[in-house]
């Protein structure tokens, strides 16, 4: 583990601190201030010059030097914290190598997950003691009238964290699929989508990197974001990491690739035997993209993007009020990634811009299966909203009834007709924020863009990596020719060999 990892699910400050900050004042009554987790704490302004004057101290000591944090234990519920073993392992190699180099027993001393990753977990029972870990309190928080699986009083509401990322509700709230190519999606997505102990190891990572960046910039908090937790992660996906230092904006071009500096010679120092080939990526927002060697997950890290945090609970909202809308951005998302359209580093089109265009695809059917959650509940997506409270939007919010009964099959086909033949690619911006096609607007943001796909909260561009023609042409010709195999051959083979699929999963 860690060097600081003595047990997961501690606070960054004392009980004391918890006492005064106005966050527990304006927690709604039923949510006991005992069930949250250092993630939601508000927290003092960051001091940068005294990070950097700590950080320097750490990399130019031997042994190094670092700050003395006591941390206070705390109990989320019924389940206690998890306790990690002190046993330090050397690992070796890159990538899948490096499984090798570790003893077995070392990685399920560190991982603590069970071996089946289709056991079902009831957020209302205390976990076993292996599975149990610091995950943020909005995993394990229920809205109120939610009950365990199988009761009735459960269904009629968007679920809680833990109950979806854990299971789902065995099936139960999927689709029926009653034609062959309705069925392949189904199984796709059951057979790639995330399981319980890929975000155990992002989890675990999250957490144990969390103490370490606390003793560095103290009252930071570090967020698992993205896909890991809007519904729409896989079996494959990288873990995508915020960490917030202070909730204002930083100059991301200054301030936050300062930050990233430290965090990356964190990495090449301190943490060299836990975390492997950090490279510090300059973009417009900069991140550190490292390996942890233990569980061998890939993760992006950046600082104070706090729009990420935003829209992965809107995305998860929609991922849950509507039964066909996962399976559907799943099987896209693997078709891009098969076609290679599916890398913004590479120019194509990043996950999160394809599940936009997912859901405005089902905003804008004549019988829409999706609404503008922005629209009809704007007090729950405020974008100055405090970061404390935003996890609790998607369990306050019921499900969408739409008229629409199209099948898995019938929506795929149509989403691929929609970008090849109808959506005017030169005129028009993708807008989940409005649930239709608006005319683009003569500012720079857009001007003389291939895709625009509008970012819900701050209205800028997430399809800026699609910079040259030759790009945007292959993907406009993928689209056409996925619509044409689909609506004559009905098969999902046709565009997504299932070997292919499964072993990219």
């Amino acid at each position: 583990m860690f060097p600081n990892s003595s047990s997961l699910g501690r606070p960054p400050f004392p009980p004391k601190y918890q006492q005064q900050s106005s966050f527990f004042t304006k927690l709604p009554l039923n949510i006991p201030p005992t069930l949250l987790s250092h993630q939601q704490i508000i927290v003092p302004p960051f001091n940068f010059r005294g990070a950097v004057t700590v950080l320097s101290r750490n990399v130019e000591a031997t042994p190094p030097v670092t700050p003395v944090v006591t941390l206070q234990p705390m109990a989320y519920g019924s389940a206690s914290p998890l306790s990690s073993s002190g046993v330090v392992t050397t690992f070796q190699g890159r990538k899948r190598q490096s499984q090798q180099g570790a003893p077995d027993g070392a990685k399920r001393r560190r991982i603590h997950s069970q071996d089946s990753d289709t056991a079902v977990v009831n957020p209302a029972v205390p976990l076993p003691e292996e599975r149990r870990c610091s995950f943020p309190a909005w995993i394990s928080v229920q809205s109120p009238g939610l009950h365990a699986p199988g009761s009735p009083a459960s269904v009629g509401c968007v679920p809680p964290l833990q109950y979806t990322l854990f299971l789902d509700a065995a099936g139960s709230r999927l689709p029926v699929a009653y034609d062959k190519l309705s069925q392949q999606i189904l199984e796709l997505f059951q057979a790639c989508r995330q399981q319980a102990s890929d975000l155990d190891r992002k989890e675990i990572c999250r957490a144990e990197l969390q103490k370490e960046f606390q003793l560095i910039f103290p009252g930071s908090r570090l967020f698992l974001v993205g896909s890991s937790l809007n519904g729409f992660g896989g079996r494959s996906s990288d873990g995508d990491l915020c960490l917030v230092v202070k909730e204002e904006p930083v100059n991301q071009k200054t301030e936050a690739r300062r930050i990233l500096s430290l965090v990356q010679n964190l990495f090449s120092t301190k943490l060299s035997n836990y975390i492997e080939q950090p490279q510090l990526i300059r973009a417009k927002v900069p991140i550190v993209r490292f390996r942890d060697k233990v569980s061998n997950v890939d993760f992006d890290l950046n600082v104070n993007n706090m729009i990420g945090i935003r829209n992965t609970f809107l995305l998860r909202t929609y991922a849950f009020i509507e039964n066909r809308v996962r399976p559907l951005v799943l099987v896209i998302k693997n078709w891009a990634r098969f076609h290679e359209i599916n890398d913004a580093s590479r120019g194509t089109l990043s996950s999160y811009s394809l599940a936009l265009m997912v859901v405005h695809y089902l905003q804008t059917l004549p019988e829409p299966i999706l609404p503008s959650l922005q629209k009809n509940y704007p007090e729950c997506f405020d974008p100055t909203m405090q970061l404390n409270l935003v996890h609790l939007a998607p369990c306050t919010i019921p499900p969408y009834i739409s008229k629409n009964g199209s099948s898995l099959g019938d929506l795929l086909i149509g989403f691929f007709k929609y970008y090849a033949t109808e959506f005017d690619w030169s005129h028009q911006i993708i807008s989940v924020r409005e649930a239709k096609a608006i005319a683009r607007a003569d500012e720079a943001e857009w001007r003389n863009k291939f895709i625009c796909v509008e970012e819900p909260f701050d209205r800028t561009n997430t399809a800026r990596a699609v910079h040259e023609k030759q790009k945007f042409d292959m993907i406009r010709g993928e689209f056409l020719q996925a619509w044409r195999l689909l609506q004559d051959k009905r098969d999902l083979n046709w565009i997504l060999p299932s070997k292919v699929a499964k072993y990219k999963r």
